[in-house]
């Protein structure tokens, strides 16, 4: 799983298999986890995050 950005506790990173997918991005802080479609922008799921990180 190829990284994009670390910043600060947060990772920014996609698998580069996943075929029936729409492009995506996967984030993670420590035990928290969530995944962000692309196009459009949009919030897929979220484990551990607050809703003011999320904003």
């Amino acid at each position: 799983m190829p990284t994009i950005l670390r910043s600060g506790p947060y990772r920014v990173y996609f698998y580069s298999h996943e075929p029936n997918e729409p492009p995506h991005v996967h984030v993670d802080r420590d035990k928290a986890s969530c995944k962000v479609w692309l196009v459009p922008v949009a919030l897929s799921f979220s484990l551990g995050f607050s809703a003011r990180e999320l904003r």
